[in-house]
């Protein structure tokens, strides 16, 4: 199988809309806050891509992410796109792509996850959401120290609080529950949220959802798709996705992955 090096942001998109809600953080990566950090792979014939995959160098480690479509198979795509991968990477996997990577690369699974998006606003605008503000660039200091406490293990690109799409709570001076997104992008309609987190002691009075509501309710009013990625195991934080309006669209796996 032929991999080129595409970078026609137009020719990307037409694939990618296809199925928006699973495409929707390659769909956000085009926006030009993203697109210097990105190369795209894919298979072309003479109707368009057929494969696409993404390598998003904008953190560390570079990310990985190939989502195989329904009666599309992408093995064949993976095992040619592996001479062009980079000796260390995270990835983001249709269920059982990454048996591809099995042999050249040492490969640590991170957990089955749901691919969410928000499907019935009616209980997003109804939610409750006092307290709830839009943090600001001084404030990236309290937010570092909120995941420091509460949710270490995150992926928080500073960067990201210049969207102005970061909310929280604060009590007695101290940020004690917030929430932002991991792309966004007004010009291409989309936007994922993440990072959002209570601190530990705080947790079961619904400080989350609250962020989340009027994290959405402000997303909504420049893009038309919003989702998120979440552990398939994670009850709490599915029960409050469930309850704002957010649907499961697809599975997929998350992998830390090192040539051998």
């Amino acid at each position: 199988m032929n991999i080129v090096n595409v970078q026609d942001r137009g020719q990307i998109a037409n694939f990618l809309r296809q199925d928006v809600e699973r495409y929707l953080y390659e769909l956000g990566d085009l926006d030009d806050f993203f697109w210097p950090y990105t190369t795209w792979y894919a298979s072309v014939d003479t109707t368009g891509i057929q494969h696409l995959a993404l390598l998003y160098r904008g953190i560390d480690p570079v990310v990985l992410l190939v989502q195989e479509r329904e009666n599309c198979p992408m093995d064949d795509f993976i095992q040619a796109l592996l001479p062009g991968l980079p000796e260390r990477f995270y990835a983001h996997l249709s269920p059982g792509l990454e048996q591809a990577l099995i042999g050249r690369y040492a490969v640590q699974s991170h957990g089955r996850h749901w691919k969410m998006a928000l499907r019935q606003q009616s209980a997003l605008m109804a939610a409750e959401v006092e307290g709830v503000v839009q943090l600001q660039g001084d404030d990236l200091k309290a937010l570092q120290d909120l995941y420091a406490a509460a949710y270490p293990e995150n992926w928080f690109d500073p960067r990201m609080l210049q969207t102005g799409q970061y909310f929280g709570v604060w009590e007695a001076g101290r940020l004690i529950s917030a929430g932002g997104v991991h792309v966004y992008s007004p010009a291409y309609g989309a936007a994922a949220i993440g990072n959002i987190t209570t601190l530990p002691e705080r947790r079961g009075q619904g400080l989350a959802r609250r962020v989340t509501a009027q994290l959405c309710r402000s997303l909504l009013q420049q893009v038309a798709v919003i989702g998120l990625n979440v552990l398939t195991n994670n009850d709490a934080a599915l029960s409050c996705y469930r309850r704002l309006g957010f649907e499961e669209v697809v599975a997929y796996e998350e992998f830390m992955c090192e040539r051998l």
